[in-house]
């Protein structure tokens, strides 16, 4: 444990957002199952980054006995919330739940405007319109030359420079732009989010293709909304809420399918989201006319499983089931599946070093295996996968895997 943190406070009146954050705490017996689940611990061996590690601090911070100090933040930001603890835990103790309480406590505690910019920030970060114009620029900073140029830089060699490079460089090949579709008579409606529109539009017209050969037609509203996973995240459940409802309300109307897995996990959370469909389970499950089969396509595929889909939304059987109706293909489990890419939201500009150090795991046995495209099913990890993909110079595709079965539908007769 860093004994940096271990300044003594005087004791005070807990509230009740501190007796629930106690309360979840206490749960956790320190039996340290979750230790090997960890990525940030097996990456530091610090027992500070561990679960059972910041669940001890977030008690001894909570209780006052310890202050609030640079490096305890630095220790509780370090979490990735990917939630892998969970499912190892035994206890089965509430840590996500846990750690965005303490996220949301410690944001109470700044200035207004602090918190007033850092709300900015992220409700700009959740808005479909500031998205595609981001995708925009990342763009044109690769189309004129100043990707190739930065790179040359000494700075560019930073971990931060370097996250922001490969995600521009991902952003701007992915990009593409995403219209509303809104049919007659819509069977269910297609949850795109805040960022689907502007870098998983080839995901989005893929769902629609695959959906409208097994007869049903997806809604796509004009604005689509964002799920809140990244305001609930970095502390301020109450707009994540406000997100939630007003998608409740977009969607009341007919079943709700989602295209990324992250959003999906945050949609649940809300009464009357919670039966939010992931597209490729949703396709699985549907009668395939028995006329209708895919056309052969000999590739080696790598399956990445977002951490969301993997500890939230009760694994990825569905993405194997539907890739094994494509004759051919060569469909393996990506390396590693058991720890976080990186990604996380936005730990990626938040914590660039350890998001960099996670990503080159993944990027490890790439080299090796060399495969022809990674499939994911969330935007987020797609484009951190990409742009270290990029940047380490392979030519492997990341897509979503509706996307590899829309291009092996047969041609429609005439």
């Amino acid at each position: 444990m860093d004994t940096k943190v271990l300044l003594k406070a005087p004791q005070t009146s807990l509230d009740a957002t501190d007796h629930e954050l106690l309360r979840l705490a206490d749960q956790c017996v320190k039996c340290g199952y979750c230790l090997p689940a960890c990525p940030t611990y097996l990456k530091t061996r610090n027992e500070a980054d561990s679960p059972r590690g910041r669940i001890a601090l977030i008690q001894g911070w909570v209780s006052g006995e310890l202050q609030m100090s640079p490096a305890l933040a630095r220790h509780l930001d370090g979490c990735l919330t990917c939630r892998a603890c969970e499912t190892a835990c035994p206890s089965l103790v509430a840590y996500g739940r846990l750690a965005d309480g303490t996220k949301a406590r410690r944001v109470t505690l700044r200035s207004a405007w602090r918190r007033a910019l850092a709300r900015q920030a992220l409700q700009g970060l959740s808005s479909a319109t500031l998205n595609r114009r981001l995708a925009q620029l990342a763009g044109a900073y690769v189309s004129s030359g100043l990707a190739r140029f930065a790179q040359g830089l000494r700075a560019a060699r930073l971990p931060l420079a370097r996250s922001y490079h490969r995600l521009a460089i991902a952003m701007a090949e992915s990009a593409r732009r995403q219209i509303a579709r809104t049919p007659a008579d819509p069977d269910f409606d297609l949850f795109v989010g805040c960022m689907g529109s502007s870098t998983q539009g080839a995901a989005i017209e893929a769902a629609i293709a695959v959906c409208q050969r097994l007869g049903l037609k997806a809604r796509i509203p004009a604005e689509p909304d964002c799920c809140g996973a990244i305001l609930r995240h970095n502390g301020f459940p109450e707009e994540a809420l406000r997100h939630r409802e007003a998608s409740a309300r977009l969607h009341e109307h007919r079943p709700l399918v989602g295209i990324a897995s992250a959003c999906i996990a945050e949609l649940r959370e809300q009464p009357g989201l919670s039966e939010t469909r992931e597209i490729c389970a949703f396709i699985a499950e549907q009668p395939w006319p028995s006329a209708l089969t895919l056309k052969p396509l000999v590739r080696r595929v790598l399956v990445h499983e977002p951490c969301s889909h993997r500890n939230l939304l009760g694994g990825t059987q569905a993405v194997y089931r539907l890739l094994e109706r494509i004759p051919g293909l060569d469909v393996s489990p990506m390396p590693g599946n058991e720890h976080c890419c990186g990604a996380a939201g936005t730990y990626l500009l938040q914590q660039p070093k350890m998001s960099g150090a996670l990503l080159e795991d993944k990027l490890r046995p790439l080299r090796e295996l060399r495969p022809h495209v990674v499939v994911t099913t969330n935007p987020g990890c797609a484009l951190h996968l990409l742009g270290g993909i990029r940047e380490a110079g392979l030519a492997i595709e990341v897509c979503h895997p509706v996307e590899l079965i829309a291009r092996q539908l047969p041609e429609l007769d005439a």
